[in-house]
Formats: structure tokens, C-alpha cells, sequence
């Protein structure tokens, strides 16, 4: 997936560092609102 090779390239591929990176990617996805589709920009 897309999310998890991102969070390998930019959070290192042991174990602990991929888990802290989807840690830090939930906390987006939360700020965002939890929405999977988020509406078009004008």
C-alpha cells in the first residue's frame, strides 16, 4: 500500500519506526476529520 511505503521511506523499516509512523499517520487522518474522501478544493 501507497501509506505504508511512505511511512518506511520516511520513518526508517524496523518495526517501532513503522509503527510510530502510522501512530503519527492515525493522528492526521484524525485531524482531518476521519474522512476517507475529504471534498474537491475550488
Amino acid at each position: 500500500m501507497k501509506i505504508s511505503q511512505d511511512i518506511r521511506r520516511a520513518h526508517g523499516s524496523t518495526k517501532a519506526e513503522v509503527e510510530a509512523g502510522m501512530e503519527q499517520k492515525s493522528k492526521e487522518f484524525a485531524e482531518a476529520g476521519n474522512r476517507v474522501y475529504l471534498p474537491l478544493a475550488d
